[in-house]
């Protein structure tokens, strides 16, 4: 059951979809390459195509071509991994950053409370003593 008389504060973005909506296309695809990179679809593609390349006599033994696509794959998923990180690095700052102001905020009120804790309780015990004085 909700309260009419309680007014609903409206909150603005969060942090983190603040931080989604600044992205570039070109960011959102090296987090996209380094979500699917981490995965065990990524892993099993690379089992079958390993496979059938060596199964499937595409080159001779020393795999020179399967080398070379091999190492420029490695280089370039560990660029868009590391811009990805980096990414992830500022995103946690910003997220610190959220956490500390509400911390703030929170101890702010709470101090409030506090405050009027000590004196709704300074008033009663005003209103105890004067009960027992008569």
């Amino acid at each position: 059951m909700t309260n009419p008389d309680v007014v609903k504060k409206e909150h603005p973005k969060n942090w983190h979809n603040e931080h989604q909506s600044t992205l570039t296309l070109g960011e959102r695809l090296s987090d996209w390459i380094s979500d699917f990179v981490g995965s065990w679809t990524f892993v099993f593609i690379h089992i079958v195509w390993f496979g059938v390349w060596l199964l499937v006599p595409i080159e001779p033994f020393p795999f020179g071509l399967l080398t070379m696509i091999v190492s420029l794959e490695a280089i370039l998923l560990s660029t868009f991994i590391m811009m990805s990180q980096n990414r992830a690095a500022d995103r946690d700052r910003h997220q610190a950053k959220a956490d500390y102001e509400t911390n703030l905020e929170a101890k702010r009120e709470i101090e409030t409370l506090q405050i009027a804790l000590d004196r709704i309780e300074s008033e009663k015990l005003d209103q105890i003593l004067a009960i027992l004085k008569k």
